[in-house]
């Protein structure tokens, strides 16, 4: 446990065995900023940070770079997937380093930002896809060929559909936005929810958070955020207030949460990724499926308890 029995476990393991290259998450990083004792005392020997496994919030990724390590050591963020066994797109330390970003894709990984139709997007916001095989591509799911047909063949003709939104800008810099299951769609408007996410966190007193859509009857989807406070007694209702005017300020009146609940805990894997999928079934009262993944069922229940 990186936290455990305080806040400077990691930074000490670290240092006492002469970790140069250091892996970490957005997820642990939120953790350790909630902690008074979470701040390194000097960066060690460490000389490269490396993330994955989720995007990066602005305020995450300021802390670890500038008030964890003074602003010397390079984040090598990366993103790529378990079932490609390893990176689609990355940093590299001979490449300008742009916060929460990458510098693009690996080699020999096809990677495209592409339309609904399967179209090259130069620039903007569209889906991860990869063009040829990748080095590491599986070939199936273990005796379930047509599961892993459907999963990433099904989409567009002869492209793997990865299943994250991704970001080209014009200057070739990459951003990873989300899973695309998980997008909104709140009064005609496409939002990613670690677009929502990054706002909510920036909120004094907030740790982390999850943003869902659930069914309207004008809107399509309506805007519910779970937010997971430090544990510092406050007045709770009005910090719901303040993070759905926090959002509404940053992403306009259309996007306001329909509900915001501050809870104690998120459903999350083993891993530290927020399942928001089960989120958004526990709050609505829908089948759970797969669970397996789960590292506290308590943290359901907690969802559970906002209906």
């Amino acid at each position: 446990t990186p936290d455990w029995p305080d806040g400077q476990r990691i930074w000490e393991f670290a240092q006492a065995n002469g970790v140069t290259m250091l892996g970490v998450s957005p997820t642990l990083v939120r953790l350790l900023m909630a902690r008074a004792d979470g701040l390194p005392h000097g960066p060690g020997v460490v000389r490269v940070l490396a993330s994955s496994g989720e995007p990066w919030t602005p305020d995450a990724y300021r802390w670890l770079y500038a008030d964890a390590f003074g602003g010397t050591v390079p984040i090598v963020n990366y993103s790529g997937g378990t079932e490609v066994s390893g990176g689609i797109l990355s940093n590299t330390l001979a490449q300008p380093i742009h916060p929460c970003a990458f510098a693009g894709p690996l080699p020999g990984m096809g990677a495209d930002v592409v339309s609904d139709a399967g179209a090259t997007l130069p620039t903007g916001v569209g889906e991860l896809a990869l063009r040829h095989a990748s080095p590491g591509m599986p070939l199936t799911f273990w005796r379930d060929d047509e599961r892993y047909r459907e999963t990433y063949w099904t989409r567009w003709e002869g492209l793997w559909h990865h299943g994250d939104w991704a970001e080209r800008t014009a200057d070739g810099v990459w951003y990873i936005r989300g899973r695309s299951d998980d997008t909104l769609k709140v009064a005609g408007k496409r939002v990613g929810p670690s677009e929502v996410e990054s706002v909510v966190n920036a909120v004094p007193g907030i740790v982390e958070s999850a943003a869902v859509g659930v069914p309207h009857p004008t809107k399509g989807d309506a805007l519910v955020v779970f937010a997971r406070h430090d544990g510092r007694p406050e007045d709770l209702g009005a910090l719901g207030q303040t993070i759905a005017d926090a959002v509404a300020d940053a992403m306009g009146r259309p996007l306001r949460p329909q509900q915001v609940h501050v809870v104690t805990a998120l459903p999350r894997t083993r891993s530290g990724k927020i399942l928001r999928r089960l989120v958004r079934a526990a709050y609505l009262g829908e089948p759970y499926g797969d669970v397996s993944a789960l590292e506290d069922e308590s943290a359901v229940a907690v969802i559970e308890a906002t209906r």
